[in-house]
């Protein structure tokens, strides 16, 4: 005979304890959850710390401005009604409330971080706070005035308008000034205007970074296809020996490789000597393979290639060779067999070692800087430099902002166009 489950008095399954068999079920999955969060909670605690967090500040820094407004509280205020295109300095009120919040601001030793920043609108302006900071902290304010004239007797660059104009521009919480100044642009008295054309740089960079990382790309493929395939298709034993040279460079500084390929590409280094040796090039017509995208293409493909192998490589390995016996056993030629049967098979591992190169590629400063000169650079190195060098972290912020649009961007097309499910790393 076959037992009844038991029931409640509203006719619901019961389980061994008692409880209704769907509460009973929910909570065991609920435990289930639970358990399974806390295996994962160590690696997402690890994710959200170590790169969603940096990602979230590098947003917010591309638009915060706060450093003026909080430490220039009444001269912001004051300084609204001024207006900049009426040829005359602010009031003396301004000043008079710019020398109490400079006196606040050189109390904190701030007033020199407000004069950086604003010196990155208007070269200059640095000078003028760290100079007012030595004399301004003596001042008996309200006593001591007019202000407008002791500022000007202070420095000249006090009775400029347009250092006036750059404080009520930037005075904001928030400002898009980062984001203008990376596509070559700013923010004037009337709202965005062009930058002079001899200071327009970053368009230029993005545009060079874009195009030579689709080379570099492109190198990669054309010379990691046919080393992947040789792979992919000798016994074992000889495969593996080989991998151990594709697997080499990882095992190498990425200073000494890039060091190696300057002193190989120089004007008297191994491969001008040899193409003069065999005569392709003339002793005083040497190529100029360093500080140049040359070099930068050369240095960067050696570097990424294994990136490009190793998926092709992985996905070739699953290739049956069956496949083409077939293909030519119907009829088919050599080169048929392997453009209609196995290279379409291949191109999840093209995809795979592609989206790896590219997206290295787009983010790498050392190899250009060593081998680039002016004119191999990324906007990488750009931003590398107002970080360790300029402190410009606003305008790094917003051209990193910009760059991780742009991979987004194509990331998102190539999704689209080929489909990111057809990505295949083995």
């Amino acid at each position: 005979m076959t037992s009844v489950p038991d029931t409640d008095a509203a006719g619901r399954v019961l389980s061994a304890d008692g409880t209704p068999l769907k509460q009973s079920l929910n909570r065991a999955l609920r435990r289930q959850k639970l358990r399974a969060l806390a295996l994962i909670a160590p690696l997402l605690i690890f994710v959200l710390v170590s790169f969603v967090a940096p990602i979230l500040d590098m947003l917010f820094r591309s638009v915060e401005n706060q450093l003026i407004s909080d430490n220039l509280p009444q001269t912001v205020v004051i300084l609204e009604d001024w207006d900049p295109n009426s040829g005359e300095l602010p009031s003396e009120a301004v000043f008079e409330a710019f020398a109490g919040d400079l006196q606040i601001a050189i109390s904190k030793k701030v007033h020199t971080r407000i004069g950086s920043r604003l010196n990155y609108e208007k070269p200059g302006i640095s000078s003028l706070f760290r100079k007012a900071g030595r004399q301004v902290k003596k001042w008996d304010i309200p006593n001591d005035g007019p202000y407008k004239e002791k500022f000007a007797d202070l420095n000249k660059g006090f009775a400029d308008i347009e250092v006036w104009r750059t404080i009520k521009t930037y005075s904001g919480a928030y400002t898009n000034g980062y984001f203008l100044n990376s596509i070559d642009m700013q923010k004037g008295a009337d709202g965005a205007e062009a930058r002079p054309e001899n200071e327009q740089i970053y368009i230029t960079l993005f545009i060079r970074t874009l195009i030579m990382s689709l080379a570099i790309t492109s190198l990669c493929i054309l010379l990691g296809y046919p080393v992947a395939w040789i792979l992919a298709n000798l016994p074992s034993r000889t495969a593996n020996l080989l991998m151990i040279l594709v697997l080499l460079p990882f095992w190498t500084s990425l200073l000494v490789r890039t060091s190696a390929w300057k002193v190989m590409l120089q004007d008297q280094g191994v491969v001008n000597e040899v193409l003069v040796w065999i005569g392709l090039v003339a002793d005083d017509s040497r190529l100029a393979l360093i500080n140049n995208q040359t070099g930068t293409i050369i240095a960067m493909t050696h570097i990424l290639l294994p990136f490009m192998i190793l998926p092709l490589y992985s996905v070739m390995q699953t290739i049956s060779p069956t496949y083409l016996r077939a293909a030519k056993s119907l009829g088919a030629t050599d080169w048929t067999a392997f453009w209609r049967v196995y290279f379409p098979q291949s191109i999840p591992g093209i995809g795979a070692g592609s989206i790896l190169v590219f997206i290295l590629s787009i983010g790498y400063y050392i190899t250009p800087e060593l081998v680039g000169g002016t004119k191999g650079v990324f906007i990488s190195n750009r931003i590398a430099f107002h970080i360790l060098s300029s402190l410009n972290w606003g305008l790094a912020a917003a051209l990193g902002t910009i760059l991780l649009v742009v991979v987004m961007a194509l990331y998102w097309a190539y999704d689209k166009i080929v489909g990111i499910d057809n990505v295949k790393l083995g």
